[in-house]
């Protein structure tokens, strides 16, 4: 039996089933999708599941093949023909829009883009996102809002991690100096997660700014919330009373860097300057909420205000996209329908990760969400779902067929020598490594 998957950030473990044998198809020359592009350069421990990754893919029953897009160089019909079980795990490729007047003005990104950017997704290598202004706008209550927030307040001594050289030489000269983070909702809705709430109080040179008045009464409404609820938001009111002090790390003459959250608040226009070419600010509609808890909803009350910035951040979620028209799309909530990870109507087809159920959760969510797959994939083939007395020819009919369209996989031992050479290049520069932004780049450095 041969199961693949493109981008799938952990293969279900050969050991589960003595004759597994698990192809991985990746559309990047690299490896480990969401980890390397998605994680924050400044949470190098969170990166750790590469070392999972590595050893799975160094089996003798596991084979990686970069530089392939599925749905492009070759069909998930093509990959069901030579494969007896295929997994989708290709996540959420796209954002999604405020769809407010103003949103393409210049200085308005995606908060996907600029993640991107900094983390040398290259697709996001030429951003070049404009930081010659004092007051960013992050729209977004959630874990991506605070990542980008630290990352534009953060002292430059805490970035020289895997942050590529163009990014780190523009946030040097960055002029950014206060953040807002809006949302909707109030406090008790906010997405984020007290870790990253704790880090972002605790950042050296910068002074949170919340509003007590946005906590009123709150304490008898959390009472019965679950404790991380609870932790999380006893943790928001106890800094939001705390007096302004100098932290430890500060210069005793330098004026703070300023963040703070603002509730209730949705965007409803982006402003544009006296020449119409770019940001200078955001309407937002005031809101109150109706319900309790979760599932609260933002209403607007009909009042509105102004919030003069220069760069305005969207982080208000991911989006997957189609991938092949022969598998089944909810374009509405934006994944592949299933059951337990089973393709809806396409016997052998199993789908994990954001695709699966929507762009939400963190690393340890997405590895037991894969595990859920890789479980049904087993009890299928024990139920007899999949037929596997006709053997398939896996990789040697489908690399027959990319040859034919002039196309060259990555194996595992390529992404090594790229990997080799970006860790060469960041130790020439005092980091851990320096990441190589073009695919280009990477296929000359392996001989492609």
């Amino acid at each position: 039996m041969q199961v693949t998957s493109p981008a799938f950030l952990t293969p279900p473990p050969p050991e589960h089933h003595d004759l597994a044998q698990v192809d991985i198809y990746e559309k990047l020359p690299v490896p480990f999708g969401l980890v390397r592009f998605g994680v924050a350069p400044d949470h190098p421990e969170v990166k750790n599941v590469i070392n999972t990754f590595t050893h799975t893919a160094r089996s003798d029953r596991c084979a990686y093949y970069g530089n392939v897009t599925v749905g492009r160089d070759v069909t998930v019909g093509e990959l069901q023909q030579a494969y007896h079980a295929v997994v989708l795990s290709y996540g959420a490729e796209d954002n999604r829009v405020l769809g407010i007047p103003g949103e393409n003005l210049s200085g308005v990104y995606s908060a996907r883009a600029f993640v991107g950017w900094y983390n040398g997704l290259p697709e996001n290598r030429d951003l070049k996102p404009d930081l010659s202004c004092e007051t960013a706008l992050i729209v977004g209550h959630g874990n991506v809002a605070l990542d980008i927030a630290r990352i534009l307040l953060s002292p430059l001594d805490f970035l020289r991690t895997d942050i590529t050289d163009c990014s780190l030489a523009a946030l040097a000269c960055s002029k950014v100096k206060r953040v807002w983070l809006a949302g909707r909702r109030g406090p008790l809705q906010v997405a984020f997660t007290i870790k990253e709430l704790r880090e972002m109080i605790n950042l050296p040179g910068t002074q949170p700014v919340l509003n007590p008045a946005d906590f009123t009464g709150l304490e008898n409404a959390v009472k019965d919330a679950p404790r991380p609820r609870k932790r999380l938001t006893e943790l928001m009111v106890k800094t939001a009373l705390e007096k302004p002090r100098e932290k430890a790390a500060m210069v005793q003459a330098a004026i703070p860097r300023l963040w703070g959250l603002k509730f209730q608040r949705s965007p409803q226009e982006v402003l544009p300057t006296p020449d119409g070419t770019r940001v200078r600010g955001v309407r937002m509609a005031l809101t109150r909420l109706e319900g309790l808890g979760e599932s609260a909803k933002a209403v607007p009350t009909g009042d509105v205000e102004e919030l003069e910035c220069g760069l305005v951040l969207s982080s208000i979620g991911y989006r997957s996209l189609p991938l092949d028209p022969a598998v089944p799309f909810d374009t509405q909530h934006g994944v592949i329908p299933n059951s337990s990870g089973r393709v809806m109507g396409v016997p052998g087809l199993y789908c994990s990760g954001w695709v699966k159920r929507g762009p939400v959760g963190v690393i340890i969510t997405t590895m037991n969400d894969s595990f859920d797959t890789a479980q049904s994939v087993l009890e299928d083939l024990q139920g007899g779902v999949l037929d596997v007395s006709v053997s398939r020819e896996g990789f040697g009919a489908v690399g027959s067929i990319l040859h034919s369209r002039g196309i060259r996989p990555v194996s595992f031992s390529d992404w090594e020598k790229i990997d080799a050479a970006e860790v060469a290049r960041g130790k020439a520069a005092g980091k851990p490594r320096e990441k190589i932004v073009d695919p280009q780049e990477m296929l000359q450095l392996i001989g492609h």
